[in-house]
């Protein structure tokens, strides 16, 4: 039967039972906080930049929990899936796709490289200094109030179950 479900393509996508906590993030991502009170640049980079650090802090808080590790590589495929959808409907063709992905991922993993280390110390200086490095803020606007919120997404998300993240209930600013 195994190899009949294979065969067919019958068996269920893995990423399925995530794919309600990525539209989360990317609700989260595109909450007008963001963009009128933190001044997060309105624009599609200033929402990517959103997208990969509320990605962040769920893909830390997937790691923390031992039986959720492999659910945050899941979930970051859904992330390229997304992202490759995006840029096809921006006109991107296959004969850039692969480069134009290859950047988006590395940008995605540089960012949650420099978050990492300061959600899981704790570290909010640090978390701002990388916030401000990684995140397109107008003049006027403020790392800190992004760092603020991000910290405050983070641990509400630390205090729920981890089948209550997965379902993405109850996972709100």
């Amino acid at each position: 039967m195994n190899i009949l479900t294979k065969l067919f393509g019958l068996e269920r996508d893995p990423r399925e039972k995530l794919r309600p906590l990525w539209h989360r993030v990317v609700e989260i991502a595109r909450d007008p906080h963001w963009y009128a009170t933190c001044k997060v640049a309105d624009t599609v980079d200033g929402r990517f930049d959103m997208i990969t650090a509320v990605l962040s802090v769920v893909l830390v808080r997937l790691e923390a929990s031992e039986s959720l590790r492999g659910e945050s590589a899941l979930l970051t495929e859904l992330f390229v899936e997304d992202m490759d959808g995006q840029l096809r409907e921006f006109g991107i063709n296959d004969a850039v796709m692969s480069k134009r992905m290859g950047k988006l991922m590395s940008v995605m993993g540089g960012r949650l490289g420099a978050y990492r280390p300061a959600l899981n110390s704790h570290d909010a200086d640090k978390f701002e200094a990388a916030i401000a490095r990684n995140v397109n803020i107008a003049e006027d606007g403020s790392a800190q109030c992004v760092r603020d919120k991000l910290l405050s997404f983070a641990d509400a998300l630390g205090e729920l179950s981890d089948d209550t993240v997965i379902a993405a209930k109850d996972v709100a600013l």
